[in-house]
């Protein structure tokens, strides 16, 4: 019988993850440092992308107040309008900063 190869595959879909070869040996400390580096960047975009989430979710309920007619004070369903239209544009911003990185 013929010696098998075993064959990493990333199913993760995340082009920027790098494979860790087997029988290679250890990491050095430039690797260890990029691979951790890395690590923290997919995680800081992954909590960045959830805040956006959260912030248009609030959008969406300020609109329902805003909109909501006289159940609500009027003093707050002008806030909630105000506060829609600017998590809305802020949401918008992150967006477009993380276009760019």
């Amino acid at each position: 019988m013929s010696a098998s190869h075993l064959n990493l595959v990333d199913l993760s879909g995340n082009d920027d993850s790098e494979l860790y070869v087997l029988g290679r040996g250890p990491e050095t400390r430039a690797e260890r440092i990029r691979r951790m580096q890395a690590n923290a960047k997919a995680l800081a975009r992954e909590q960045i992308e959830a805040m956006t989430e959260a912030m248009l979710e609030v959008a969406r309920m300020a609109d329902e107040i805003s909109t909501g007619g006289e159940a609500y004070p009027v003093g707050v369903r002008e806030l909630a309008s105000r506060l829609k239209a600017d998590l809305e544009n802020q949401s918008k911003s992150i967006e477009a900063l993380m276009m760019r990185s």
